[in-house]
């Protein structure tokens, strides 16, 4: 079996354009990507192509074979959809292709059109990755299910609303010289507690802003990237994915994520890792309270310990392992189809020591990308580490 480089990784600035389409947007971030990784066009065997709510949101459906041409690719292309890990999924794919010798090299990534919505419809288009019948027809939205996630986690752990504010801070600050995140300014932890309540106990700081964005990344293999005599220093070593059920009424935990502890296992397994060896690690923080979730679920913290870290130190820039260098999905954004493959391409640049936060951990040999769908019933974990 094959290794598989990332050659090559692409973002366009994360934000408001409700000027552009879809398909203009996910041009630029491969353009970026085929510049960056020095890969032909014409070598791309496949397109694996996340997006969530495009038919909604453009009315567009049958979105792969578009994204090829405007990626100026002709191969087979795939969209896949799994709410807001659309390309997380779309990524473990082709990882999994390259390593079985099905192709050589792939474009994966993923884009979403948001904001030409609104707040209200957004809102309502982003509800579908909830259960129909028994959370949105009872009048529950996102802001909503996070805020029971939350209120069942302190009831269980405890923690409070400053621990949750100081997760904002703190991506918040490593959003600031990243060139693709949507707020690249700082914010005070009174600033955040004072906020207006969206749904209590989370506050508008709570959560990620609606995003218009794309990223893109081109996979190799091992033998590709040395016959060509790329510069791809980084390798997806491990890749791992779970499911739960849909509806929250239906969990036997609402304040874990099993689909993302059993992903993470996997991914683990895969990369021949633990928990003990990731130096830095890009986290689903939809909601503050989801990074809480994730850091447990990614086991580097017991159930009910991971609600301090980022008030103690331990997850900021200058803590043991940073989370969310880029500025997570809080300051970053959230353009829900392409955020997975977000997550892959600024840990890339992390690892490679080009991401305007690297000097944050310049030894890190190993990252960690954790993409969730929906509340957590779909979720993908990938391994990085810097090519041996």
């Amino acid at each position: 079996m094959t290794g598989v480089r990332i050659a090559g990784v692409g973002l366009t600035h994360f934000g408001k354009h409700p000027e552009r389409t879809g398909r203009d947007l996910f041009a630029e971030a491969s353009a970026s990507a085929f510049a960056d990784a020095e890969v032909p066009r014409d070598d791309i065997e496949e397109l694996y192509y996340g997006n969530f709510m495009g038919e909604l949101a453009e009315h567009q459906g049958h979105q792969g074979p578009l994204m090829a041409e405007a990626a100026g690719i002709r191969a087979p292309a795939t969209r896949y959809e799994s709410a807001c890990a659309s390309s997380g999924v779309a990524i473990r794919q082709a990882v999994k292709d390259v390593r079985n010798g099905e192709a050589d090299a792939i474009l994966v990534g993923g884009a979403e059109r948001m904001n030409n919505l609104g707040t209200a419809k957004t809102t309502e288009a982003l509800a579908i990755a909830a259960d129909d019948l028994y959370e949105v027809r009872a009048g529950i939205t996102f802001p909503g299910a996070y805020a029971l996630m939350a209120r069942a986690y302190f009831e269980q752990y405890g923690g409070s609303r400053e621990d949750l504010a100081h997760i904002a801070v703190k991506n918040h600050a490593n959003a600031v010289p990243n060139e693709h995140a949507q707020f690249q300014k700082e914010i005070e932890l009174e600033q955040a507690l004072d906020a207006p309540m969206i749904a209590e106990p989370l506050g508008l700081f709570d959560a990620c802003p609606i995003t218009d964005g794309a990223a893109a990344v081109v996979l190799v293999s091992d033998e590709y990237a040395e016959e060509h005599g790329l510069d791809a220093p980084v390798s997806v070593t491990g890749t791992g994915q779970g499911g739960d059920r849909m509806a929250l009424q239906g969990r036997e935990y609402l304040a874990r994520s099993p689909a993302a502890e059993e992903a993470a296992e996997e991914a683990y397994a895969d990369a021949g890792i633990d928990a003990n060896d990731v130096d830095v690690a890009e986290v689903h923080d939809c909601f503050t309270i989801a990074e809480v979730l994730a850091l447990e679920a990614l086991d580097f913290y017991a159930p009910g310990e991971g609600i301090g870290a980022a008030k103690r130190g331990e997850t900021t820039r200058d803590g043991d392992r940073p989370i969310n260098l880029s500025g997570g999905l809080k300051a970053k954004g959230h353009p829900v189809g392409a955020t997975g493959a977000s997550q892959l391409a600024e840990m890339t640049r992390i690892l490679r020591g080009d991401h305007p936060n690297s000097d944050a951990v310049p030894d890190a040999k190993v990252g960690v990308a954790h993409n969730a769908g929906g509340t957590v019933a779909s979720a993908t974990v990938h391994v990085l580490e810097v090519h041996k």
